[in-house]
């Protein structure tokens, strides 16, 4: 990144533009985040990165936010760029001297805005930058103030992700022109949040990792495919979904619910005859129950894409694995289903595309060999894409990711704790099966997959809005997921 600015300004690009647009295109994703304003501390160090904090600052306030800062040195220390932004808003913040604790935040949101380091720095913070990145931490840990970092967290290593002792724990981490490699590794997750790319066109030449990818609204939005103006229910994708048990109910109605929102023409929903009765008067009015006694009786229906696993219990192992032998449609394996394959140490040949979509516990069973041989997930879910070339790995987590032979490993940036609930993968099962119906025979799976973790993960940012998000629920999932579908065409993150 330090050579492709170098270049840009060999190209008569000015640094003071450069910094400009990062701190309006930060102004503009924290707006998208907390639409409301409140009061945003700056917290900041003496070179740029403090500038794009104050730039980003300056935007806010001319949207009601009320601005306070708090300095690691004088302004006397500060970069000529950070300096003049500072000067420009002397009357529009207050400088807060003391530390600051719980006690002494104000009613309302409070964002704090990490600006003390950026891609420069290196090594463990100095003893006044821990204090500061100490206390942001207390003041987001005991009063649920918010972080939001200014390109990298303060304390984290860019190339590595190893976090320094007092490294800054961010909520929201606003990239800026390219994703950096340590913003991806696992043991930076807690630090970084949501991770949210800032585009910069004059900084867009960087090679990198090309073997990886960070799914932004920019990449998978020509993903999407655009509908034909006389596009009927038969053209919109046809989807079966096998799940639900005696007790477990709610996995079908909600693997349902996912397929619907997600825009699927036509959904079936198959179930033994024990629970027919119950989900036949409780699904939707769009969705067709049918019940079957034999797994054939689902082949010979017609669809696009097949769901199975959600809710179907260990019981049914023989026949999940049945269906798995003979299906020839793309097929999305998720939880039971999963569980089936998991107990076998021979899985049934593929007849057509899979997705499988594991969460951790999940993935333990399913791959053990991939988990004890590689330290970091991408390297797990990249050993399984290559043993298994038919397959697609959709790897739940706080950073899920995709892989799949001969194709970038595509990492979601999505999400919140909230989505820790039951329920939220079923929703997410019917989503993929939607998404992997509707797009062309040519769409490698690996693309509708990032493109439904993206949208899943949206749509619980937006459920999040208007109140808590450990208050998300699935079905609020399911009913936010038309708003995903808007941002992924207006967003660029």
């Amino acid at each position: 990144m330090q050579q492709t600015e170098a270049q840009a300004f060999a190209r008569g690009i000015s640094a003071a533009a450069l910094m400009d647009a990062a701190g309006a295109g930060i102004a503009a994703a924290i707006r998208q985040f907390f639409p409301s304003p409140g009061t945003a501390i700056l917290y900041l160090g003496k070179g740029n990165n403090a500038g794009d904090a104050l730039v980003a600052a300056l935007h806010l306030h001319q949207h009601g936010w009320t601005l306070l800062a708090r300095l690691s040195a004088p302004v006397s220390q500060f970069k000529p760029l950070p300096a003049q932004h500072w000067a420009s808003l002397s009357g529009s913040l207050r400088q807060i001297d003391q530390s600051l604790t719980p006690a002494d935040l104000p009613p309302g949101s409070v964002l704090l805005l990490d600006g003390l380091l950026g891609l420069g720095a290196s090594g463990s913070l100095h003893p006044q930058l821990a204090a500061m990145a100490r206390e942001m931490n207390l003041l987001r840990q005991q009063a649920h103030a918010l972080t939001i970092a200014m390109d990298l967290p303060s304390g984290l290593d860019g190339d590595t992700g190893q976090p320094f002792p007092d490294a800054v724990q961010a909520d929201l981490t606003c990239t800026i022109a390219q994703v950096k490699i340590g913003l991806l590794a696992d043991q930076a997750i807690n630090h970084v949040g949501r991770l949210c790319l800032i585009p910069l066109p004059e900084l867009a030449t960087t090679a990198g990792d090309s073997s990886a990818q960070l799914a932004t609204a920019t990449i998978l939005r020509p993903w999407l495919p655009r509908r034909p103006f006389d596009t009927h229910k038969g053209q919109a994708g046809r989807v079966s979904i096998v799940a639900g048990s005696p007790g477990l109910i709610g996995a079908a109605h909600l693997a349902c619910l996912g397929a619907l929102y997600g825009g699927v023409g036509l959904v079936t929903l198959w179930v033994p005859p024990a629970i027919y009765q119950i989900l036949a008067t409780r699904l939707p009015p769009e969705v067709m129950v049918r019940r079957y006694r034999q797994p054939s009786e689902i082949l010979a229906h017609p669809h696009d894409t097949l769901v199975i696993g959600p809710g179907l219990g260990s019981q049914r192992h023989p026949e999940i694995l049945s269906l798995l032998a003979e299906v020839t449609a793309p097929t999305i394996v998720d939880a039971d289903a999963l569980n089936a394959l998991a107990s076998q140490p021979q899985w049934p040949s593929a007849r057509g595309p899979r997705l499988l979509t594991p969460h951790p516990g999940e993935w333990a069973r399913l791959a053990p060999v991939s988990v004890s041989s590689h330290p970091t997930r991408r390297a797990q879910a990249e050993h399984f894409a290559a043993q298994h070339p038919s397959l697609t790995l959709l790897l739940k987590g706080a950073r899920t990711l995709v892989a799949q032979a001969g194709q970038p490993t595509l990492f979601n940036s999505t999400g919140h704790p909230g989505m820790a609930t039951g329920g939220m993968g079923d929703v997410l099962s019917g989503l993929l099966g939607a998404l992997i119906a509707a797009a062309p025979a040519t769409t490698p799976i690996s693309q509708s997959a990032a493109l439904g973790a993206w949208l899943s993960g949206r749509a619980a940012e937006h459920a999040a809005l208007t109140a808590h998000p450990h208050a998300t629920l699935p079905t609020q999932l399911a009913t936010h997921l038309g708003h995903a579908l808007h941002d992924l065409t207006h967003l660029s993150y």
